[in-house]
């Protein structure tokens, strides 16, 4: 039997060598508790190699990691945060291409024949490599075929065109065997754009379909409607494709009858429904009676007027912007769960630069080897202007895009890029919107964007649906509006929340603006 102070003596000695070891399980034991109890109460360390680095920081304390978590009681560390001295200049920060992607995992795994297109319709899809259809067109096509007034709101790049193209040829092909032979110049259907460009590009999509199912389509923008109005050409439309401006005067004029359109569609809603399109797109959508729902059910010709709506960023008054056009509550809305988010499959590299600075590394930039064909954005047209001539000047070839163009100069210019004859181009937001330009590797905000909206639609140019591989965008930030905007960038990065302030209205915030500056 062991004596009682010697048990004592050896409990003594292993408290007093084992104590800190003690005391450390008991600390770590609480700990637990109380991440059990709460788990958003402690930022894990994310220094373990099977962690997946989100934001990739020059300074590495700053790091984020996928599924980390922040204290709610205390500031989130932003590598952006320091930005403002200017001791900043040459800190980056990168958002990798590994976050959540574009495509619902759900959509990838059906066909297009659940979204109730005719087999003929699917057939032809399938020839053209297109067997899936993204979420937004899973979703989006039945609706519109059922007759619903439909809001398609996704992410950049995921196919929103073919979300209301498809059904509204099947539609067209419906109403056509139960009505005799229309008028030349008497549409079924209007599809409004905000820029021409955008405007050629859906016609171009519109047209192949049209082709292959006997539905005559047309484009018009801009710069020639004094001409057309003159001189003008009478056809069999069935779908009329254009600016906003540029139809409303040949409707006005009489050129074009709109007595027997039954469907509307807005690209690029968002914008057209900004203060910047309201004298032009509020008159016109007067024109047209709009039904709650149309039915299709027996494909016949509707009565009333369906109208449709796609952007990648949707302002939250659509409705109410809508209401005295739309009857109350019969627009649907559909929307992707990314929307708004930061696009996961882009890799975002922000670079701090001083002003003086930026040609230097635009150079760098644009003289790599293998770099593949880049867009470069200003948001001020004499920028672009200028950038165009320095890289040409350098030895880079590079074409201008912007909106003060005259329209004979501006033709044909981004077809130059799109077709191969340039890897270059500068422009302005006026190319951001909309184009289908799935050959873009890089994206290069030269002068960042000053709009939260903005920055989505130019990310938005690279790595889209049918890219060969993810996209690359490239920020300089040198301005303190710039840095705010990255900051709240960043912020909803490492926090998985929706990006601030997509849905203002730009115009009105530019007007705000500039008040607020004079008062």
């Amino acid at each position: 039997m062991i004596p009682t102070s010697v048990v004592m003596l050896d409990a003594s000695i292993l408290s007093l060598k084992f104590g800190n070891f003690f005391n450390i399980c008991l600390r770590s034991s609480q700990v637990l508790a109380k991440i059990q109890e709460n788990e958003d109460v402690i930022q894990p360390n994310p220094a373990s190699s099977k962690k997946v680095l989100a934001i990739d920081c020059k300074r590495k304390e700053f790091n984020h990691y996928k599924g980390q978590r922040y204290d709610k009681f205390k500031p989130i560390p932003l590598a952006s945060k320091g930005w403002f001295h200017k001791k900043s200049k040459g800190d980056f920060f990168t958002i990798n291409n590994n976050l959540e992607g574009r495509l619902n995992e759900d959509a990838q795994n059906t066909s297009f024949t659940e979204t109730n297109l005719d087999m003929p319709i699917v057939n032809f899809l399938a020839k053209q490599g297109l067997n899936n259809p993204t979420e937004i067109q899973l979703r989006g096509i039945p609706s519109i075929l059922r007759g619903r007034n439909t809001i398609l709101a996704a992410e950049t790049g995921c196919g929103k065109t073919l979300a209301y193209l498809l059904p509204l040829v099947q539609l067209i092909m419906s109403w056509k065997k139960n009505l005799s032979e229309t008028p030349f110049n008497c549409p079924l259907a209007i599809i409004l754009s905000p820029n021409r460009e955008l405007a050629q590009q859906i016609h171009e999509v519109a047209k192949e379909l049209g082709d292959e199912f006997n539905i005559n389509t047309k484009v018009i923008v801009g710069g020639h409607t004094k001409r057309m109005m003159v001189n003008p050409n009478f056809n069999n439309v069935d779908i009329l494709v254009g600016t906003v401006g540029a139809i409303s005067k040949l409707v006005s004029s009489g050129i074009y009858n709109i007595s027997l359109v039954r469907h509307v569609v807005l690209d690029e809603a968002d914008t057209l429904l900004d203060d910047s399109f309201e004298e032009k797109v509020t008159p016109f959508l007067n024109r047209f009676k709009f039904s709650f729902k149309s039915d299709h059910s027996t494909n016949m010709y509707p009565a009333g007027v369906q109208l449709t709506l796609a952007s990648a960023t949707m302002p939250r008054g659509a409705s109410e912007r809508l209401s005295q056009f739309l009857p109350d509550e019969s627009l649907f809305t559909i929307k992707t769960k990314n929307l708004h988010h930061i696009l996961g499959n882009v890799k975002q590299h922000f670079l701090r630069l001083g002003l003086a600075h930026r040609p230097a590394e635009l150079l760098n930039t644009v003289k790599k080897k293998n770099r593949g064909p880049i867009m470069i954005f200003c948001t001020k047209t004499p920028t672009s202007q200028w950038l165009s001539m320095f890289l040409n000047e350098n030895g880079v070839d590079c074409i201008n895009l912007n909106g003060e163009m005259p329209v004979e100069v501006r033709a044909g210019k981004l077809d130059s890029f799109l077709n191969g004859s340039v890897d270059v181009i500068s422009c302005t937001d006026i190319g951001s919107r909309g184009l289908n330009t799935v050959q873009v590797e890089h994206v290069l905000n030269y002068e960042f964007p000053l709009h939260i909206a903005d920055y989505i639609h130019r990310c938005g140019r690279t790595g889209r649906l049918g890219s060969k591989g993810c996209g690359l965008v490239t920020n300089f930030i040198s301005g303190p509006r710039e840095i705010d905007l990255v900051q709240k960038i960043e912020l909803a990065t490492r926090t998985g929340a929706e990006l601030p302030n997509v849905n203002g209205n730009i115009k009105r915030l530019i007007i705000h603006r500039i008040n607020k500056k004079t008062t």
